[in-house]
């Protein structure tokens, strides 16, 4: 694409000139390090760098102009703007020919529940006969491709490049978890939603935003005016009522809320429970819709409630999301069924904020014939705040703990266990300290007796355990199973 073509598309941009406008543009970046030949390069401001420093290594590397703030002494093209993130979102669009104009893009924000909501609103969609693509936590999802990210919503060169190779394979549709980080650095400009929907808000990510004010409003930028023609909000939450009062205010926006408790568009009634799924009876604007999950927790009904009415909004019949809800039978570690070890049931579960572990160990206990036992520790250099709350919730709702590693990161494990420790020990010293969390899982496996439920929490379907910089390959699912693997060979 021709330089002075993303120029025009910037509109404010002003034009340093240096050479060549009217020369082709290959590839996007906004990594000094890597090779650009025939690129655009942009400067971005962050949390510890400012890559305005790093144009001489881009050039170097192959960019052939740049997008700045402030003018540099360079010598190829220069766009100055007031955002570069901005114009990163939109030109990143502009480039790849604005591919979410083509699609129909679903955002999924929230604290917890994302990656779920997300499934459910796929497969309904799916159901409905639509060629389905999904963007999140676990991954990038459609037709026979699936690959990792490390982002739960990708950087806006990789989201678009995303979104234009799912338009080209035949993709319609595509739900796209939104994560708050993402609306803060505006990685979701130049993206057309045609609908955003709202789970739920507790505390996380206070080491990056500081406050949860702050973080509510980088949450409700999501659902702005020219984001969102469409919101799907959670009505039992403050902030989903919140976000409706503000966009009552302009006409042309639609809103919708659903909920257990407070009155809203559409509710549900939960009929049956167990640790194989839920009965529940979905009230959508008046039209009735019986659904079976297999999955347990008043959480994963708000979640097929969200995903229900969005399904709706688009047209969905009521058996297409009746029979694409069953479809749903797991989502990789979130409150999945791992198998039993001396008659006792074991789960893994994302949950890694005090809510999310809350209503994990709630859901379990409900169908616990023995002990509730929980095993999980706290990511390290992250919200400290955290710590002292998720040992709280685990002393009170579960009858014995494994306090153990999660991503320590930087951090000393055992310092980060001592922050937990504080706020369990307010409540229960029914606990262990195992700071290896193979052995951890090891130890709460042989720990388990007939009737008792272990929860494996903070992880989720992660492939990793991050030290000291370092991935190393890591999955609780893995270790439990191979565990379970290697008792039945030695009994056999």
């Amino acid at each position: 694409m021709r330089l002075s073509k993303l120029l025009e598309a910037i509109g404010n941009g002003k034009m340093i000139f240096d050479g060549d406008w009217e020369r082709e543009i290959a590839v996007l970046s906004a990594d000094s390090r890597k090779e650009q030949i025939s690129g655009l390069f942009f400067c971005l401001k962050g949390e510890q760098t400012d890559s305005h420093t790093c144009v001489d290594e881009a050039i170097k590397n192959g960019a052939v102009a740049i997008v700045t703030e402030r003018e540099l002494s360079v010598s190829v093209p220069q766009i100055l703007v007031a955002d570069t993130r901005y114009a990163l979102g939109r030109l990143s669009s502009v480039f790849y020919e604005e591919p979410s104009s083509h699609l129909k893009v679903i955002g999924v924000t929230g604290t917890n529940g994302k990656t779920t909501t997300s499934y459910m609103v796929a497969s309904i969609l799916r159901e409905e006969g639509k060629n389905v693509g999904i963007i999140g936590t676990l991954g990038v999802f459609y037709n026979q491709v699936a690959r990792p990210s490390d982002l739960t919503t990708p950087d806006p060169i990789a989201l678009h490049a995303t979104l234009a190779e799912m338009y080209r394979h035949g993709v319609e549709y595509v739900v796209m978890e939104v994560s708050a980080h993402a609306l803060y650095y505006k990685k979701t400009v130049g993206v057309a939603f045609t609908a955003c929907l709202f789970t739920n808000f507790t505390q996380d990510h206070l080491d990056f935003f500081g406050t949860m004010q702050a973080y509510k409003q980088a949450k409700k930028l999501l659902f702005s005016e020219d984001m969102c023609p469409l919101a799907i909000l959670n009505g039992d939450e403050d902030l989903g009522r919140e976000i409706g009062l503000d966009r009552d205010k302009i006409k042309a926006l639609k809103t919708v809320y659903y909920g257990l408790h407070t009155p809203s568009d559409s509710f549900a009634v939960i009929t049956e429970e167990s640790l194989k799924g839920t009965e529940c009876v979905l009230n959508l604007s008046d039209k009735l819709c019986r659904v079976s999950l297999s999955m347990m927790g008043k959480h994963n009904v708000y979640n097929a409630l969200a995903a229900s009415v969005c399904a709706k909004c688009l047209g969905c019949s009521l058996q297409s999301i009746a029979i694409g809800l069953k479809s749903v039978n797991t989502v990789e570690g979130r409150l999945q069924s791992v198998g039993s070890f001396h008659g006792a049931d074991i789960f893994v579960d994302f949950a890694h904020t005090p809510d999310g572990l809350g209503k994990s160990l709630d859901a379990l206990r409900l169908h616990c014939k023995g002990r509730l036992i929980c095993l999980f520790g706290c990511g390290g250099n992250r919200d400290k705040g955290k710590r002292l709350l998720m040992g709280e919730i685990a002393a009170k709702k579960a009858d014995f703990s494994v306090l153990t590693s999660d991503n320590p990161r930087y951090e000393d494990p055992l310092d980060i266990i001592s922050g937990i420790e504080k706020g369990y020990r307010r409540f229960s010293v029914y606990y262990v300290v195992v700071p290896d969390r193979k052995r951890a899982i090891e130890y709460a496996l042989e720990f388990l007796k007939k009737g008792d439920i272990l929860l494996v929490a903070g992880k989720g379907g992660e492939q990793y355990q991050e030290i000291m910089g370092i991935k190393y390959p890591f999955n609780d699912h893995d270790i439990i199973k191979e565990k379970l693997r290697k008792t039945e060979k030695f009994s056999g």
